[in-house]
């Protein structure tokens, strides 16, 4: 992260983490703390004198807790740079460092949800949800949404149709969230919604392409008939297995094709968004699915085989906040969409970043904006 932010030194940096204190948050809570404190006093960040910090770590109010973490930091040289208070309906100027956790349901400062439970009732106590936050800098205001969609829970349920269940219910909740951030309470602005929508691949169309010239041998439990493996072998060369396919295993023989060129033969699986082309701008991707990679800290490239590598971590934007991205005018490459620590285990998913300046002038100015960005 820190080669990251010496590399391309922004003057605004949004960091959005999701799954704060990992899986077993309850005995790994603590650590958030620690991570958190390093983050504003590294020598890395000395520059960025003031911060906003949104951490839900209450993780004992089930009905409210999403595990999301929202950084956000301003370099000493930008000048004017406000917020929205959601309560108050007014910006405010930001000043100095804060951090705010456990209760985010009391801070005007941003908008928090949880998505309701009959989203993905087999998982009894999903963390799903998002935040919001609006900004305002150089007179164009925007919202930054922190969002974590429903992950596959079986790749045998994900490998029967096409698109999957699990695909439903991810437009489901990203369309909720897409109505929430344009409705009428509030002036439209311009978004960016990042970070782990866990789209996935059309598992039916990769399994059947990778799979194109193998036999498929399906394995059923004894006692419910219900199947609980698929094993796919070459027709002849041995019937060499290809591919076993379980709930929680999909065991590729040969990964190079997730890597081979940033895994771009698969990208045509890659449909989710394709339902939200009218509502969501992507730029182009151009490296290697993001999820799931080993926690070996000894295999930052290798990937898992618990299931198909996709690009679950991305970072979309509405299309009018393309026009707040300033285009290169000559062939310097300002707009970078990448990922980080390519070589480096950075747990089960690689991060994405979004670097950009913003176009003088570009997009909508907000209104009056000297007499709504009073300082408070």
């Amino acid at each position: 992260l820190f080669q990251v932010v010496h590399a391309h030194k922004p003057h605004f940096m949004a960091l959005h983490c999701q799954e704060f204190g990992g899986k077993n948050y309850e005995a790994s809570m603590s650590h958030v703390d620690k991570f958190v404190k390093e983050l504003l006093s590294s020598d890395a960040m000395k520059d960025y004198n003031r911060a906003r910090v949104y951490l839900d770590e209450n993780y004992k109010s089930q009905e409210h807790f999403t595990a999301l973490g929202s950084f956000y930091f301003l370099h000493e040289s930008l000048k004017n740079i406000y917020q929205f208070d959601f309560k108050a309906k007014k910006y405010k100027k930001v000043t100095g460092k804060e951090i705010y956790s456990d209760t985010l349901e009391s801070t005007p400062m941003l908008e928090k949800e949880k998505f309701p439970q009959d989203y993905f009732p087999e998982c009894k106590w999903s963390r799903k949800g998002f935040i919001r936050t609006r900004w305002c800098i150089t007179d164009c205001a925007f919202d930054l949404v922190n969002i974590h969609l429903f992950h596959d829970a079986s790749n045998l349920i994900a490998w029967e149709s096409s698109p999957s269940v699990y695909s439903g219910i991810r437009h489901k909740a990203l369309g909720y969230v897409l109505d929430r951030i344009i409705d009428q309470r509030f002036e439209k602005v311009s978004y960016f919604v990042f970070f782990f929508f866990n789209f996935r691949l059309d598992a039916k169309a990769v399994v059947e392409t990778l799979c194109a010239k193998a036999t498929m041998q399906t394995i059923r439990a004894a006692d419910t008939n219900e199947v609980v493996k698929l094993i796919f072998r070459e027709s002849d060369n041995d019937r060499k297995v290809m591919l076993q396919l379980e709930k929680k295993l999909f065991d590729y023989f040969n990964q190079d094709v997730f890597r081979d060129n940033n895994g771009t033969a698969l990208l045509e699986f890659d449909r989710e968004l394709s339902v939200f082309k009218d509502r969501l701008y992507e730029l182009d991707i151009s490296f290697p699915p993001s999820y799931p990679y080993s926690e070996d800290s000894s295999q930052g490239k290798q990937y898992m085989n618990t299931r198909c590598p996709a690009w679950c971590d991305r970072i979309l934007m509405s299309h009018s906040a393309k026009e707040l991205i300033l285009k290169s005018e000559n062939d310097e490459k300002i707009v970078i969409y990448d990922h980080i620590g390519p070589n480096v285990c950075m747990g089960d998913h690689k991060p994405v970043f979004l670097s950009f300046r913003i176009a003088a002038g570009a997009g909508k100015p907000i209104a009056n904006v000297h007499k709504c960005c009073v300082v408070q």
